[in-house]
This record gives C-alpha cells, sequence and structure tokens, in this order.
C-alpha cells in the first residue's frame, strides 16, 4: 500500500503522567531514548504487530495532550509542498531527525493534524 501510517505520537503536557496511564493500560515496551529535538527525552513505543508510536512533551506551549499520526512519504519536500498547493498549512515544516528520517507537520483545509515522514536509507 502506497503511503501507509507509519507512526503514532502522542504530544503530551505531561510524559510520566502518560507513561503511567499507557504501561498500565496496554502491553507496550515504552523506551526512553535522549532527544534535544523533544526536549530531551523521546519515549518509543513498541506496540508488537501493527504500528509503533512514540511519547514526547508537547512542542506547543498552552496545546492539550493528542496524538497525531505519521504518513510515509518518498519524498518529504515534495509532499510537504504538494500538501500546501492543495490547501494544507505547514505547521513544522520539514525537519531532520538525526540518525532516523525527517518530518513534516500540516493541517488540512478542514483542520486535521497529520505528520508527514521520510525514513533514512539503512546501511545493509
Amino acid at each position: 500500500m502506497a503511503n501507509p501510517f507509519v507512526h503514532v505520537e502522542l504530544n503530551s503536557t505531561d510524559v510520566t503522567k502518560s507513561k503511567a496511564f499507557y504501561g498500565k493500560l496496554f502491553d507496550w515496551k515504552l523506551e526512553d531514548i535522549p532527544n534535544d529535538a523533544a526536549g530531551g527525552t523521546y519515549t518509543m513505543i513498541s506496540v508488537g504487530d501493527g504500528t509503533g508510536g512514540g511519547m514526547m512533551k508537547s512542542p506547543m506551549p498552552g496545546a492539550q495532550s493528542m496524538w497525531l499520526a505519521y504518513v510515509l512519504v518518498d519524498d518529504i519536500e515534495a509532499a510537504t509542498k504538494k500538501a500546501k498547493s492543495l490547501g494544507a498549512k505547514v505547521m513544522k515544516d520539514v525537519t531532520e531527525v538525526p540518525d532516523m528520517g525527517w518530518l513534516s507537520i500540516i493541517v488540512d483545509p478542514t483542520g486535521a493534524m497529520l505528520g508527514l515522514w521520510k525514513a533514512k536509507a539503512r546501511a545493509k
């Protein structure tokens, strides 16, 4: 399938509380990794089968906690530009996530937020 959902991220107002809740609710493996872009720590969520995700402190001051889905794209620059040409607002332009890939965040013409993701090629 072209452009599958590949990552789901919780932008939380209280990551400690979120980790405690979801750690007890689901059988997810939560692993903290250092990440300056996420305010010091990013928590990876491994779910076994299915799409995994992560948790981080919300980067938007005053925003409530929210889940954000990411869709895989072949060309992050082109996909972000195309979304804008179709009426989306670019909330976060193409940004590199060191050693992982690139993301952008758009808001569609109806107000729904969506992340776009381009993974770095892995050496074989």
